[in-house]
């Protein structure tokens, strides 16, 4: 029996004890779940994650190790994480070190060693809760300040504490990540990237898809974007509360007027969403995983995708002329859109399948038919 040196609050009062499995030290954060059954990794270096603290509904994490390539970000961007069980034994010829040390490094707490089943169920009952980790000195008060000093993630912009802090031109593709033969493809489009916490694989899809990629802060001027004259803009994940963005829906409206292709994914789909007039909303739990059935609605097929994210766009608020593409077949709530006259689509989900499935990632295709569009008019 491992020692109980960790324990987690909840803002109900929960207070459960289990064993340190990072750095020790205070997590403050909204608790959720993820059920995906791999690529801890990525999820936990996915900036998405910002604030909070994730729940690994796998009992076993840490099995296959951590590598220096399946990185989404430059850290760790979660608050703290939960597992049932910490890794025994890795095994991967991947692995370069195991996720206790990636925990170290990066200073993160978490807890092992109890019920994330049970976890599970009361955040699914009642909703994702604020929460608190404790490692190391556990101290049930301090638990309880740090709760009631955190504001949650409802009308809080924290795409502006992940962004890049820089213009960048990203470079990086899926054939030096991997040692795949990859053909070099020709650069034929010039693609701004608003990073609102964007994920390295969307960049490497891009960029192997033919993008000349130039990556700009999340409240980058949008007279400087339209400067570099792009065929093209994406709007990236990220997290926070999309309406507290307002440098941003400002931004993309001048896009929209200019009509310039734009995708959005994710917090990036929200931000489009709101800046076409329609509105957004906190969910109970939010989508975090990558078994989530999404409904294509032209085709008729069902496809399995990968998803993160707490807020959604409300579809009772969309505009009349904005076309629905994709719908959640866990709850009906929107994935996906079109607005055919301002040259805008885009996304709720993740495509890039970091990690999870592949069966949408034809979404960004949908981006290039828009570009070549454009070049024909």
């Amino acid at each position: 029996m491992e020692k109980h040196d960790a324990l987690l609050l909840l803002e109900d009062g929960t207070c459960l004890y289990g064993s340190s499995a990072g750095s020790n030290g205070v997590a403050v954060g909204e608790v959720v779940f993820n059920t995906s059954m791999t690529g801890y990794q990525e999820i936990s270096t996915d900036p998405s994650y910002h604030s909070q603290i994730i729940t690994f509904t796998n009992p076993h994490i840490g099995n296959t190790g951590i590598n220096d390539e399946d990185f989404e970000s430059q850290s760790i961007h979660a608050s703290g994480l939960i597992f049932r069980d910490r890794e025994y034994q890795v095994s991967s010829w991947r692995s370069q070190s195991n996720v206790r040390d990636f925990l170290l490094k990066y200073g993160v707490v978490a807890i092992s060693n109890i019920d994330t089943r049970m976890l599970t169920k009361k955040i699914r009952q009642n909703g994702a809760m604020n929460g608190c980790i404790l490692a190391g000195q556990i101290e049930i008060e301090e638990a309880k300040s740090q709760l009631l000093n955190f504001d949650g993630l409802v009308n809080q912009d924290l795409a502006i504490k992940v962004t890049t802090k820089k213009v960048y031109e990203w470079k990086n593709s899926l054939q030096n990540i991997y040692n795949r033969n990859v053909k070099n493809v020709d650069q034929n489009y010039n693609v701004v990237v608003y990073d609102f916490g964007v994920k390295h694989n969307i960049l490497r899809i891009l960029k192997n898809k033919g993008c000349k990629l130039t990556v700009v802060p999340a409240d980058h001027p949008i007279k400087k974007v339209l400067d570099l004259k792009p065929d093209g803009v994406f709007l990236s994940n990220g997290p926070g509360d999309p309406q507290a963005c307002g440098y941003a829906i400002d931004n993309i409206k001048t896009l929209l007027a200019n009509k310039i292709p734009t995708f959005g994914i994710c917090l990036g789909f929200q931000l489009l969403a709101l800046s076409l007039g329609a509105k957004t909303k906190k969910m109970k739990f939010g989508h975090h995983g990558a078994n989530h059935p999404v409904l294509d609605l032209s085709s008729k097929k069902v496809l399995i995708t990968s998803q993160n994210h707490g807020f959604e766009v409300d579809t009772e608020t969309l505009p009349k002329d904005i076309k629905i593409t994709h719908k959640s077949l866990f709850d009906q709530s929107l994935q996906g859109f079109e607005s055919v006259s301002n040259h805008a689509y885009g996304f709720q989900g993740h495509p890039e399948a970091s990690p999870g499935p592949h069966d949408i990632k034809n979404v960004f295709d949908k981006f290039f038919e828009l570009m070549d569009d454009r070049y024909a008019s």
